[in-house]
């Protein structure tokens, strides 16, 4: 080969390798920087009604997937003072979970078990896998609370105690004794890492369907839990608690001012909404710059719609990307077939 010829593939190489170098240098950092960032500044995704048992035959098999939350249905039996798990059976168990008493159950047994049996199926998971982050558990109280029948806000944490225990990553461990409530705590970055909190497992609710069409209910899931927090907040009690209470419904500026009682407003930082209408019209860099997680519900309903269950691996994985452009923590959707998207997590903004 003549001398031009071989300055100009020398040349070509040159250019190439200095191309992959720039590549390399724009997309590795990012994605090597997400474990060591604040599970604030990074977006995951997350699984509808991961109980479904058509979609899973095992809570387990969810797991497996990478999703980073899980969602449950739940509704109080003041009869036989226990948590059912279904989508709108008020009265028994619809779903995959198994009464587990060790991580070799999980993926064995009869289904339709109540609440407490879910969490000891995350329990034994956890137990016998790595995460590279916390789980998110997404808990819509279907009725509500029944806190006049003994299944108020205490008994719910009672239970989750007595399940999850250590690995529940609770309000108190925000505060770290240093933040008066959780709006200092989460405006002031406290978040641990998703490194750090890897195995462990973040616990919000959200008021239920039936409950917010009950006109003689008047006392809803979010009022009722930040009320209760922040009473043990005043007793020097919060350690008691495992749950963040969240607002619920995408809106302009901040949704928190719907509460009459300006007292509670400080202790929700975790909000979830639908997805099209954070993104058609609402500034979410607000979520962002104040470090509030913030869950994007139906992603596949943003323009372009795409499929409820089964888009592209393509289209999942831009969607999730553009919710995570829009300050999304956690990206919601039905996509059970996709684990390469259930398991991604990007840096948020």
């Amino acid at each position: 080969m003549s001398g031009p010829w071989l300055r100009r593939l020398a040349s070509a190489a040159a250019t190439l390798g200095a191309a992959a170098l720039a590549l390399a240098a724009t997309v590795t950092p990012a994605a090597a920087d997400v474990g060591s960032s604040p599970v604030s500044q990074t977006t995951v995704v997350g699984v509808h009604n991961t109980y479904n048992q058509p979609a899973f035959p095992y809570l387990a098999n969810a797991l497996d997937t990478g999703t980073s939350m899980i969602e449950l249905d739940t509704w109080t039996d003041v009869f036989g003072d226990y948590w059912k798990v279904s989508h709108d059976n008020p009265f028994g168990n619809a779903n995959n979970c198994v009464n587990a008493a060790k991580p070799a159950d999980i993926y064995t047994g009869s289904a339709n078990k109540d609440l407490g049996s879910c969490l000891d199926d995350v329990k034994y998971w956890l137990a016998s896998h790595t995460p590279s982050g916390p789980l998110t558990i997404k808990i819509e109280l279907k009725q509500g609370f029944e806190a006049n029948s003994g299944m108020g806000p205490a008994q719910l944490d009672a239970l989750i105690n007595n399940h999850l225990g250590s690995l529940v990553y609770r309000p108190n461990d925000l505060l770290n004794n240093t933040y008066p409530t959780l709006d200092a705590a989460a405006k002031a970055n406290a978040w641990p890492t998703r490194s750090a909190l890897a195995g462990k497992v973040i616990i919000y609710v959200i008021p239920g369907t039936v409950e917010l069409g009950n006109p003689f209910d008047t006392l809803h899931t979010d009022v009722e839990y930040a009320t209760y927090l922040k009473n043990l907040a005043a007793a020097g009690k919060t350690s008691q608690a495992t749950i963040f209470p969240s607002v619920l419904g995408a809106a302009s500026g901040d949704p928190r001012t719907q509460y009459s009682d300006t007292s509670i407003r400080p202790w929700f930082i975790v909000f979830d909404g639908d997805a099209a209408t954070y993104v058609n019209g609402i500034d979410t860099s607000w979520y962002d710059t104040n470090h509030y997680l913030l869950t994007m519900t139906d992603a596949q309903n943003v323009a372009p719609t795409l499929s409820d269950t089964a888009p592209s691996l393509a289209d999942a994985q831009a969607r999730v990307a553009l919710l995570a452009s829009k300050h999304a923590t956690i990206v919601s959707n039905d996509w059970t077939g996709l684990p390469a998207v259930l398991s991604e997590a990007l840096p948020r903004g």
